[in-house]
């Protein structure tokens, strides 16, 4: 499978949202989408819905081997219930979306947080809504920074490569 050569007008990201806590997920596809049109001018976003965060590294998965995707970004909020069950999930699903990137050639990026003292209070949900906004932004930058370098890599343009 040949992975397209994006430049800043013709980049394809996947945008994959885990649906629990999807108030505080979907600000992170907010941030995302308020900073591509600037950094990656001409992108196309694709948005895609799954049930919690341990579907998303399959989605990615698929998604990358279709080979219509230049990036896969995947958001989700795994919170501590009390029963260590978060810290095997989050684990799985970081593993997963990285072994995603490894297998596929495709860089597959992480806006998924486990907070451990997270509380469904107005104080605490919003300043994780927030929170996540900023994580969406950033996300778009890496994004950025990835497809740039990989269409330098592409070209022979890194004479500074080691």
């Amino acid at each position: 499978m040949t992975k397209t050569n994006p430049t800043k007008t013709n980049a394809r990201i996947a945008f994959i949202k885990a649906r629990w806590h999807s108030d505080t997920v979907d600000r992170a596809y907010d941030g995302f989408m308020a900073e591509v049109p600037k950094l990656i001018p001409g992108a196309e976003v694709d948005a895609f819905n799954v049930p919690g965060a341990f579907e998303m590294p399959l989605l990615a998965k698929k998604l990358a081997q279709t080979g219509r995707y230049d990036a896969v970004v995947a958001a989700a909020l795994v919170v501590d219930g009390g029963i260590y069950r978060h810290d095997f999930v989050a684990s799985a699903v970081v593993t997963g979306l990285l072994n995603v990137g490894l297998e596929t050639g495709i860089p597959v990026f992480s806006v998924s947080l486990t907070p451990h003292h997270y509380r469904e209070e107005e104080v605490v949900a919003g300043f994780f809504r927030e929170h996540f906004v900023k994580k969406g932004a950033e996300a778009a930058e890496a994004v950025r920074q990835v497809l740039a370098l990989d269409a330098e890599l592409a070209a022979g343009d890194r004479s500074d490569a080691a």
